[in-house]
């Protein structure tokens, strides 16, 4: 599978988030090219601040490997982290960072843009046009 496969994966869990109500990010973490862990956020789900997609994902992973650390991994999101959620990729030192969207408003990057290991490889824009659009609709939809 491809950058844009495991997107599209990461994009389904947006969807299931936005059809529970959620802000619809999306997550999955790939070892070995083999998806090892499906989230998306669930703060509302669980009335928890800190249950963001890639949160839910780093626990599933984790749990999956039967250890607390994902170098050999990569995790795709629709939105880029906030720095919560990249400082947890950081603890968990993921090998690769894949994100959509670019998030203008609470982004990691705006923030401290070294707060990933310093190892982890970043890509974004995978994509983005997609990632970007279903969370302006999700806000369109709010207001």
């Amino acid at each position: 599978m491809t950058s844009n496969d495991y997107m599209k994966e990461a994009l389904k869990e947006a969807h299931k988030a936005l059809e529970e109500g959620e802000v619809p990010v999306g997550a999955v973490i790939v070892s070995e090219n083999k998806i090892i862990a499906r989230a998306h956020n669930l703060t509302e789900t669980l009335t928890d601040t800190t249950a963001h997609a890639e949160m839910q994902a780093i626990t599933v992973a984790t749990e999956h490997l039967g250890g607390k650390y994902l170098n050999g991994c990569t995790i795709y999101v629709t939105v880029e982290p906030c720095p919560m959620c990249a400082a947890a990729l950081a603890w968990a030192q993921v090998g690769k960072l894949v994100y959509g969207a670019k998030d203008p408003k609470r982004g990691y990057s705006l923030y401290t843009p070294s707060l990933l290991h310093p190892k982890t490889e970043i890509e974004g824009g995978v994509l983005e046009d997609e990632c970007a659009e279903l969370m302006v609709n999700f806000f369109k939809s709010k207001r």
